[in-house]
């Protein structure tokens, strides 16, 4: 094993060596290079004051060399900010940003240990680090049943991880902390669980009220205090579009110092809390009282973008940082989340009207980008594609009797028309 890896378990394992033994065999063995290309072309930067011919890139007149034709689309920016490679942590001053920004928005966060914000190629890349870090063969991957499909890609099909599934909803239609409780507890043979925590839920748009995000967070800790080390991601995507009086905050802020056993991750972005899906920005950050574990997760979570991805896209991270800082962020941000609220009012205006009683059920939701239809009587598949080639209407189908609908993507003059074409294609394929 290469010194400097070994240099950053140990500092693990003698901070916490539970979180050590949360590491896979790849998040043991990485580390992000001291000698080699990025870091003595750092050491050019500051004493390379006649010529610096170290990294990759070409120089004009002083500047990044570009292509005018580019330029001239971008010509708010310059050249230092758009072209250059970023950081393979992300650009400072973004990382900076997007840390003031999770206080401001998660207040439990305040007076806890967490680390700066690390950039990533939105979400997926960065649930893709946790697994290459935490995942190894057989680990338990827990979920609930409702759940994003990469999920299964990510940790299970690329990781190898065994994905353990429990039911989303209990009894009550409120989220089921029993059955998550009851999937950590069943492994406790292994001493070792991950579960990644999506709210506001995709596909459900479920985001649990105060008091079952304190049942979740007993969960984790019963299995904690059981001897399971525990691996605890807050995927939180979708995180702010909170319609209702569900928790405001992610979880996140309540698991960070929470047991020595576990150690807390969030995954977000500007993805979808932005509306800017195309510039692939997102961020992942780890929680820990040892700034020394802190210290040593970030250099591994570089190690694994080095060997990847190398880093991240400038340009986004730039147009992203501008829009942070901009005095109209706010407002105009209110603006969009106002839009997107009243879509999720007018869906569940649409919905207990008691017009579609005899068609289906639909799963509370609450926030985020979608709901889910509880179809009765047809199959979910006949109806996505009876919408498809009957009504040029595309929805997802989800099993034997569940129908995702995006109406984020739904003016909202048009979604009582979207959903009597639904209801109209349950009961053609009904008929039939």
């Amino acid at each position: 094993m290469n010194s400097l890896a070994q240099q950053l378990n140990e500092a693990i394992q003698k901070d916490n060596p539970h979180v050590y033994d949360m590491l896979s065999g790849i998040g043991k063995a990485i580390y992000f290079p001291k000698e080699g290309i990025l870091s003595q072309s750092a050491e050019a930067k500051n004493k390379a004051n006649k010529f610096n011919a170290t990294i990759g890139i070409a120089l004009e007149g002083g500047k990044p060399m570009h292509l005018k034709t580019i330029q001239d689309t971008l010509s708010a920016y310059q050249p230092k900010d758009l072209y250059p490679y970023a950081p393979p942590e992300g650009k400072p001053e973004l990382r900076s940003a997007w840390r003031v920004k999770m206080l401001q928005e998660n207040p439990t966060l305040e007076g806890k240990s967490f680390g700066n914000p690390i950039v990533t190629n939105a979400l997926t890349h960065g649930l893709s680090i946790v697994a290459d870090l935490f995942a190894d063969a057989g680990d338990a991957v827990i979920i609930p049943n409702k759940n994003w499909e990469n999920y299964e890609l990510t940790f299970g099909l690329r990781r190898g991880a065994s994905i353990v599934e429990f039911e989303l909803y209990d009894s009550s239609y409120r989220f089921n902390a029993a059955g998550l409780r009851e999937a950590l507890l069943a492994q406790q043979d292994k001493g070792k669980a991950i579960v990644v925590l999506n709210f506001p839920n995709n596909p459900t748009g479920y985001t649990p009220g105060a008091e079952e995000g304190a049942a979740i967070v007993a969960a984790i800790r019963d299995a904690a205090e059981a001897g399971i080390n525990v691996v605890v991601v807050t995927d939180d995507a979708y995180f702010g579009l909170f319609f209702e009086n569900s928790l405001q905050e992610s979880l996140f802020g309540q698991l960070a110092e929470l047991h020595p056993r576990v150690l807390a991750v969030k995954v977000d972005g500007a993805t979808k809390e932005e509306y800017v899906w195309g510039f692939r920005v997102g961020f992942i950050t780890y929680a820990s009282p040892s700034e020394a574990i802190l210290k040593a997760l970030e250099q591994k979570t570089m190690g694994i973008i080095r060997a990847t991805i190398s880093s991240c896209s400038h340009p986004s991270q730039t147009f992203v940082l501008q829009a942070l800082q901009s005095p109209d962020f706010t407002a105009q941000k209110q603006e969009k989340f106002e839009i997107m609220k009243g879509r999720a009012n007018k869906v569940k205006q649409i919905l207990d009207s008691g017009d579609f009683g005899d068609a289906w059920e639909y799963y509370p939701f609450n926030s985020g980008y979608f709901m889910c239809l509880k179809l009765k009587n047809a199959d979910a598949e006949a109806v996505r594609t009876r919408l498809l080639d009957s009504y040029g209407i595309g929805t997802i189908a989800l099993g034997k009797s569940d129908l995702r609908v995006a109406f984020s993507c739904i003016e909202e003059e048009h979604l009582e028309e979207l959903f009597d074409s639904i209801h109209k294609a349950v009961l053609d394929v009904s008929s039939n």
